[in-house]
Protein backbone atom coordinates (compact mmCIF):
# COMPACT_ATOMS: atom_id res chain seq x y z
CA UNK A 1 0.00 0.00 0.00
CA UNK A 2 1.40 3.49 -0.91
CA UNK A 3 1.81 5.58 2.09
CA UNK A 4 -0.91 7.78 1.66
CA UNK A 5 -3.82 9.84 3.29
CA UNK A 6 -7.58 10.28 1.44
CA UNK A 7 -9.47 13.05 2.36
CA UNK A 8 -12.72 11.91 2.92
CA UNK A 9 -16.42 13.49 4.63
CA UNK A 10 -19.89 14.16 3.47
CA UNK A 11 -20.16 16.15 0.39
CA UNK A 12 -20.16 19.99 0.62
CA UNK A 13 -17.83 20.19 3.81
CA UNK A 14 -14.53 21.71 2.60
CA UNK A 15 -12.58 18.72 1.35
CA UNK A 16 -11.88 19.64 -2.28
CA UNK A 17 -10.91 23.41 -1.08
CA UNK A 18 -8.67 22.00 1.22
CA UNK A 19 -7.34 19.63 -1.51
CA UNK A 20 -6.54 22.49 -3.59
CA UNK A 21 -5.01 25.02 -0.88
CA UNK A 22 -2.62 21.81 -0.41
CA UNK A 23 -1.60 21.82 -4.27
CA UNK A 24 -1.14 25.62 -3.72
CA UNK A 25 -2.82 25.94 -6.77
CA UNK A 26 -6.70 24.92 -7.92
CA UNK A 27 -6.53 21.84 -9.41
CA UNK A 28 -9.64 19.78 -7.38
CA UNK A 29 -13.28 20.99 -9.30
CA UNK A 30 -14.97 22.93 -6.51
CA UNK A 31 -18.60 23.42 -6.75
CA UNK A 32 -21.67 23.99 -4.78
CA UNK A 33 -23.11 20.25 -5.52
CA UNK A 34 -22.66 16.40 -4.50
CA UNK A 35 -20.33 14.22 -6.38
CA UNK A 36 -18.47 16.76 -8.11
CA UNK A 37 -15.71 14.75 -7.76
CA UNK A 38 -15.63 11.46 -8.67
CA UNK A 39 -12.53 10.16 -9.93
CA UNK A 40 -9.78 11.06 -6.46
CA UNK A 41 -7.41 14.02 -7.41
CA UNK A 42 -3.79 13.13 -6.63
CA UNK A 43 -1.24 15.09 -5.01
CA UNK A 44 2.05 14.85 -3.92
CA UNK A 45 2.64 17.41 -0.94
CA UNK A 46 6.06 18.76 0.28
CA UNK A 47 6.38 18.14 4.12
CA UNK A 48 7.46 21.46 5.54
CA UNK A 49 11.08 20.98 7.19
CA UNK A 50 12.93 24.32 8.24
CA UNK A 51 15.63 22.14 8.76
CA UNK A 52 16.63 21.51 5.05
CA UNK A 53 17.60 25.46 4.50
CA UNK A 54 19.51 25.47 7.27
CA UNK A 55 21.41 22.45 6.36
CA UNK A 56 21.81 23.89 2.51
CA UNK A 57 23.35 27.08 3.86
CA UNK A 58 25.90 24.98 5.56
CA UNK A 59 26.81 23.51 3.01
CA UNK A 60 26.37 25.79 0.27
CA UNK A 61 23.77 24.19 -2.01
CA UNK A 62 20.93 25.89 -3.47
CA UNK A 63 19.06 22.42 -4.13
CA UNK A 64 16.37 21.80 -1.27
CA UNK A 65 14.18 18.21 -1.63
CA UNK A 66 11.34 17.80 0.97
CA UNK A 67 10.06 14.57 2.06
CA UNK A 68 6.53 14.33 0.62
CA UNK A 69 3.36 12.96 1.64
CA UNK A 70 0.59 11.53 -1.32
CA UNK A 71 -3.15 13.35 -0.79
CA UNK A 72 -6.10 11.65 -2.13
CA UNK A 73 -9.21 13.57 -2.68
CA UNK A 74 -12.16 11.27 -2.35
CA UNK A 75 -15.36 12.33 -3.56
CA UNK A 76 -18.19 13.17 -0.64
CA UNK A 77 -19.82 10.19 0.84
CA UNK A 78 -23.26 9.71 2.13
CA UNK A 79 -25.79 7.58 3.67
CA UNK A 80 -26.21 4.18 2.22
CA UNK A 81 -22.98 4.66 0.66
CA UNK A 82 -21.96 1.03 1.53
CA UNK A 83 -25.18 -0.14 -0.45
CA UNK A 84 -23.81 1.67 -3.54
CA UNK A 85 -25.33 5.16 -2.89
CA UNK A 86 -24.15 8.27 -4.57
CA UNK A 87 -21.63 5.83 -6.67
CA UNK A 88 -20.63 4.70 -2.67
CA UNK A 89 -18.95 1.83 -4.26
CA UNK A 90 -16.35 3.72 -6.22
CA UNK A 91 -15.37 6.07 -3.79
CA UNK A 92 -15.28 3.12 -1.02
CA UNK A 93 -12.40 1.14 -3.18
CA UNK A 94 -10.45 4.66 -3.36
CA UNK A 95 -10.12 5.27 0.20
CA UNK A 96 -9.32 1.83 0.58
CA UNK A 97 -6.31 2.55 -1.16
CA UNK A 98 -5.01 4.82 1.18
CA UNK A 99 -2.79 4.32 4.56
CA UNK A 100 -4.58 6.67 6.55
CA UNK A 101 -7.85 9.20 6.63
CA UNK A 102 -8.52 12.68 7.08
CA UNK A 103 -11.60 13.35 7.99
CA UNK A 104 -12.90 16.74 7.09
CA UNK A 105 -15.87 17.76 9.31
CA UNK A 106 -18.23 20.83 8.80
CA UNK A 107 -18.32 23.61 11.61
CA UNK A 108 -18.67 26.78 9.46
CA UNK A 109 -22.46 28.10 8.96
CA UNK A 110 -23.10 29.45 5.34
CA UNK A 111 -26.45 29.72 3.78
CA UNK A 112 -25.03 29.80 0.58
CA UNK A 113 -23.31 26.18 0.81
CA UNK A 114 -26.09 23.38 0.84
CA UNK A 115 -25.65 20.67 3.30
CA UNK A 116 -26.75 17.46 2.78
CA UNK A 117 -28.81 16.74 5.90
CA UNK A 118 -29.76 20.54 5.29
CA UNK A 119 -28.29 21.08 9.22
CA UNK A 120 -25.13 21.07 10.44
CA UNK A 121 -24.56 18.45 13.16
CA UNK A 122 -20.99 17.37 13.53
CA UNK A 123 -22.09 14.58 15.21
CA UNK A 124 -24.25 12.96 13.20
CA UNK A 125 -22.21 13.31 9.74
CA UNK A 126 -19.36 11.89 11.70
CA UNK A 127 -21.32 8.72 12.54
CA UNK A 128 -22.57 8.83 8.76
CA UNK A 129 -19.04 8.11 7.77
CA UNK A 130 -18.08 5.71 9.92
CA UNK A 131 -21.41 3.66 9.77
CA UNK A 132 -20.92 3.49 6.36
CA UNK A 133 -17.10 2.36 6.59
CA UNK A 134 -18.13 -0.22 9.19
CA UNK A 135 -20.96 -1.39 7.21
CA UNK A 136 -18.47 -1.95 4.28
CA UNK A 137 -15.95 -3.80 6.37
CA UNK A 138 -18.64 -6.24 7.90
CA UNK A 139 -19.19 -7.21 4.01
CA UNK A 140 -15.64 -7.80 3.04
CA UNK A 141 -16.18 -10.05 6.18
CA UNK A 142 -18.62 -12.15 5.64
CA UNK A 143 -17.30 -12.69 2.44
CA UNK A 144 -14.23 -14.33 3.81
CA UNK A 145 -15.09 -18.68 3.69
CA UNK A 146 -15.06 -20.80 6.86
CA UNK A 147 -11.93 -22.76 6.17
CA UNK A 148 -11.84 -26.07 4.79
CA UNK A 149 -10.65 -29.39 6.38
CA UNK A 150 -7.06 -29.44 5.06
CA UNK A 151 -6.64 -25.48 5.77
CA UNK A 152 -3.75 -24.45 7.09
CA UNK A 153 -2.94 -23.10 11.12
CA UNK A 154 -2.42 -19.79 9.91
CA UNK A 155 -5.91 -19.82 7.86
CA UNK A 156 -7.88 -20.94 10.44
CA UNK A 157 -6.32 -18.47 13.17
CA UNK A 158 -7.44 -15.68 10.77
CA UNK A 159 -10.50 -16.99 10.22
CA UNK A 160 -10.89 -16.47 13.82
CA UNK A 161 -10.07 -13.09 14.07
CA UNK A 162 -12.67 -12.47 11.40
CA UNK A 163 -15.42 -13.67 13.72
CA UNK A 164 -14.32 -11.95 16.58
CA UNK A 165 -13.72 -8.37 13.98
CA UNK A 166 -17.48 -9.63 12.82
CA UNK A 167 -19.18 -8.99 16.56
CA UNK A 168 -16.69 -5.88 17.26
CA UNK A 169 -17.81 -4.43 14.33
CA UNK A 170 -21.51 -5.71 14.45
CA UNK A 171 -21.79 -3.64 18.04
CA UNK A 172 -20.85 -0.09 16.21
CA UNK A 173 -17.28 0.02 16.62
CA UNK A 174 -14.68 0.49 14.29
CA UNK A 175 -12.15 -2.02 13.97
CA UNK A 176 -8.99 -0.02 14.90
CA UNK A 177 -10.34 -0.22 18.54
CA UNK A 178 -10.31 -3.72 18.45
CA UNK A 179 -7.14 -5.03 19.85
CA UNK A 180 -4.74 -7.11 18.00
CA UNK A 181 -1.51 -9.11 18.69
CA UNK A 182 0.82 -8.50 15.49
CA UNK A 183 0.10 -12.44 14.45
CA UNK A 184 -3.56 -11.24 14.10
CA UNK A 185 -3.26 -8.32 12.82
CA UNK A 186 -0.98 -9.87 9.85
CA UNK A 187 -3.72 -12.21 9.50
CA UNK A 188 -5.88 -9.68 8.69
CA UNK A 189 -3.30 -7.01 6.54
CA UNK A 190 -4.50 -8.56 3.05
CA UNK A 191 -8.56 -7.53 3.96
CA UNK A 192 -7.42 -3.75 3.66
CA UNK A 193 -10.36 -2.77 6.21
CA UNK A 194 -11.05 0.88 6.23
CA UNK A 195 -12.00 1.17 9.51
CA UNK A 196 -8.73 -0.42 10.68
CA UNK A 197 -7.00 2.59 8.96
CA UNK A 198 -6.08 5.59 11.47
CA UNK A 199 -8.11 8.70 11.11
CA UNK A 200 -6.97 12.49 11.53
CA UNK A 201 -10.26 14.61 12.56
CA UNK A 202 -10.26 18.51 10.88
CA UNK A 203 -12.31 20.65 12.08
CA UNK A 204 -13.68 22.96 8.81
CA UNK A 205 -14.46 26.61 10.95
CA UNK A 206 -15.76 29.75 9.52
CA UNK A 207 -13.37 32.46 9.35
CA UNK A 208 -15.51 33.90 12.65
CA UNK A 209 -14.95 31.07 14.64
CA UNK A 210 -11.24 30.89 13.64
CA UNK A 211 -10.98 34.28 15.41
CA UNK A 212 -11.92 33.27 18.33
CA UNK A 213 -9.99 30.18 18.58
CA UNK A 214 -10.69 29.26 22.61
CA UNK A 215 -14.23 29.91 21.85
CA UNK A 216 -14.13 27.26 19.26
CA UNK A 217 -12.39 25.04 21.24
CA UNK A 218 -15.10 25.04 24.01
CA UNK A 219 -17.61 25.19 21.39
CA UNK A 220 -16.50 21.63 20.31
CA UNK A 221 -16.16 20.49 24.00
CA UNK A 222 -20.11 21.36 24.26
CA UNK A 223 -20.77 18.94 21.59
CA UNK A 224 -22.47 16.44 23.18
CA UNK A 225 -20.25 13.57 21.54
CA UNK A 226 -21.25 10.30 23.16
CA UNK A 227 -18.68 8.96 25.64
CA UNK A 228 -17.82 5.85 23.67
CA UNK A 229 -17.84 7.96 20.18
CA UNK A 230 -15.10 10.52 21.85
CA UNK A 231 -12.96 7.30 23.25
CA UNK A 232 -12.82 5.34 20.02
CA UNK A 233 -11.69 8.67 18.10
CA UNK A 234 -8.97 11.08 18.33
CA UNK A 235 -10.82 14.35 19.57
CA UNK A 236 -7.90 15.26 21.81
CA UNK A 237 -6.23 17.37 19.40
CA UNK A 238 -8.60 17.76 16.36
CA UNK A 239 -7.14 20.14 13.59
CA UNK A 240 -9.38 22.98 13.35
CA UNK A 241 -8.78 25.11 10.28
CA UNK A 242 -10.58 27.52 7.93
CA UNK A 243 -10.52 26.03 4.35
CA UNK A 244 -11.13 28.81 1.99
CA UNK A 245 -8.82 31.06 4.47
CA UNK A 246 -5.87 28.44 3.73
CA UNK A 247 -6.03 29.35 0.11
CA UNK A 248 -6.22 32.98 0.68
CA UNK A 249 -2.84 32.71 3.06
CA UNK A 250 -1.14 31.19 0.25
CA UNK A 251 -1.41 34.14 -1.86
CA UNK A 252 0.83 36.17 0.13
CA UNK A 253 4.24 36.15 0.70
CA UNK A 254 5.85 34.49 3.86
CA UNK A 255 6.42 38.33 5.79
CA UNK A 256 2.72 38.61 5.37
CA UNK A 257 1.42 35.12 5.83
CA UNK A 258 2.92 35.47 9.25
CA UNK A 259 1.26 38.80 10.01
CA UNK A 260 -2.07 37.36 8.89
CA UNK A 261 -1.65 34.40 10.67
CA UNK A 262 -1.02 36.58 13.76
CA UNK A 263 -4.66 38.13 13.65
CA UNK A 264 -6.06 34.60 14.34
CA UNK A 265 -3.07 33.88 17.22
CA UNK A 266 -1.79 30.88 14.95
CA UNK A 267 1.93 30.28 14.46
CA UNK A 268 1.80 28.04 11.35
CA UNK A 269 -0.92 27.50 8.57
CA UNK A 270 -3.63 24.78 9.33
CA UNK A 271 -2.39 22.73 6.04
CA UNK A 272 1.48 22.17 7.57
CA UNK A 273 0.13 21.33 10.52
CA UNK A 274 -2.28 18.92 9.20
CA UNK A 275 0.82 17.97 6.89
CA UNK A 276 3.42 17.07 9.80
CA UNK A 277 0.77 14.99 11.78
CA UNK A 278 -0.39 13.28 8.58
CA UNK A 279 3.49 12.08 8.11
CA UNK A 280 3.61 11.60 12.17
CA UNK A 281 -0.37 9.99 11.38
CA UNK A 282 1.38 7.15 8.84
CA UNK A 283 4.41 6.54 11.00
CA UNK A 284 6.89 8.09 9.11
CA UNK A 285 10.36 10.00 9.91
CA UNK A 286 13.02 12.24 8.17
CA UNK A 287 16.74 11.38 8.06
CA UNK A 288 18.84 14.03 6.45
CA UNK A 289 21.73 13.98 3.79
CA UNK A 290 23.67 17.27 3.22
CA UNK A 291 26.37 17.45 0.83
CA UNK A 292 27.43 20.23 -1.81
CA UNK A 293 24.83 18.74 -4.51
CA UNK A 294 21.83 19.16 -2.11
CA UNK A 295 20.43 18.89 1.16
CA UNK A 296 17.46 16.32 1.05
CA UNK A 297 15.29 14.59 3.48
CA UNK A 298 14.50 10.66 3.05
CA UNK A 299 11.64 9.24 4.32
CA UNK A 300 11.52 5.33 6.47
CA UNK A 301 9.04 4.46 9.09
CA UNK A 302 9.87 4.34 12.85
CA UNK A 303 12.23 1.39 13.81
CA UNK A 304 14.16 1.62 10.23
CA UNK A 305 17.67 -0.06 10.60
CA UNK A 306 20.65 1.74 9.09
CA UNK A 307 21.14 -0.55 6.06
CA UNK A 308 17.53 -0.37 5.33
CA UNK A 309 17.71 3.41 5.36
CA UNK A 310 20.19 3.14 2.76
CA UNK A 311 18.22 1.38 0.54
CA UNK A 312 16.18 4.61 0.20
CA UNK A 313 18.77 6.21 -1.39
CA UNK A 314 19.69 3.31 -3.43
CA UNK A 315 18.74 -0.98 -3.46
CA UNK A 316 22.58 -1.50 -4.13
CA UNK A 317 23.48 0.55 -0.81
CA UNK A 318 21.53 -1.79 1.40
CA UNK A 319 22.99 -4.80 -0.20
CA UNK A 320 26.71 -3.41 -0.16
CA UNK A 321 26.16 -1.68 3.43
CA UNK A 322 29.32 -1.34 5.54
CA UNK A 323 28.61 1.51 8.13
CA UNK A 324 26.89 4.74 8.56
CA UNK A 325 28.51 8.24 9.88
CA UNK A 326 25.54 9.60 11.40
CA UNK A 327 25.49 12.74 13.89
CA UNK A 328 22.63 14.75 15.10
CA UNK A 329 20.70 17.70 13.51
CA UNK A 330 22.12 20.47 16.14
CA UNK A 331 25.24 18.74 16.56
CA UNK A 332 25.73 19.70 12.76
CA UNK A 333 24.75 22.67 12.91
CA UNK A 334 26.64 24.03 16.11
CA UNK A 335 29.90 22.53 14.14
CA UNK A 336 28.47 24.12 10.77
CA UNK A 337 29.25 20.74 9.03
CA UNK A 338 30.91 17.25 9.22
CA UNK A 339 34.77 18.66 9.23
CA UNK A 340 33.64 20.38 12.65
CA UNK A 341 31.55 17.40 14.01
CA UNK A 342 34.36 15.40 13.41
CA UNK A 343 36.49 17.53 14.72
CA UNK A 344 34.48 17.28 17.99
CA UNK A 345 33.89 13.87 18.26
CA UNK A 346 30.14 13.97 17.56
CA UNK A 347 30.49 11.43 14.71
CA UNK A 348 28.70 7.70 15.03
CA UNK A 349 29.74 5.18 13.71
CA UNK A 350 26.56 3.25 13.10
CA UNK A 351 26.48 -0.33 12.03
CA UNK A 352 24.03 -2.71 10.76
CA UNK A 353 21.82 -2.64 14.21
CA UNK A 354 21.53 0.71 14.10
CA UNK A 355 18.17 2.22 14.18
CA UNK A 356 17.20 5.59 12.37
CA UNK A 357 16.34 8.29 14.71
CA UNK A 358 14.20 11.34 13.09
CA UNK A 359 16.86 14.11 12.06
CA UNK A 360 19.99 12.37 11.87
CA UNK A 361 22.48 13.29 9.03
CA UNK A 362 24.25 10.59 7.50
CA UNK A 363 26.90 9.54 5.40
CA UNK A 364 26.36 5.85 4.43
CA UNK A 365 29.75 3.65 3.84
CA UNK A 366 29.18 1.26 1.07
CA UNK A 367 31.21 -1.23 -0.47
CA UNK A 368 31.78 -0.22 -4.36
Amino acid sequence: MKLSIGIVGLPNVGKSTLFNALLKKQVANVANYPFCTIEPNVGIIEVPDKRLPVLAKIVNTTKIVPAVVEFYDIAGLVRGASKGEGLGNKFLSHIREVAAIVHVVRLFEDNNIIHVSDKINPVDDIQIIETELILADLETLKKQHEPRQNATKDERSAYEVYKKLIDHLDAGKPARTFILTDEELAAIRQLNLLTMKPVIFVFNVSEQQLENIKETDEQIDKIRWPADFVKRNNFLSPLLLNAKLENDVLTLDEKDQKEYLQQYNLGDTGLNRLIKKAYETLGLISFLTAGTIEARAWTITKGTLAPQAAGTIHSDFEKHFIKADIVSYTDFVAANGWVGVREMGKVISAGKDYVMEDGDIVEFKVNA
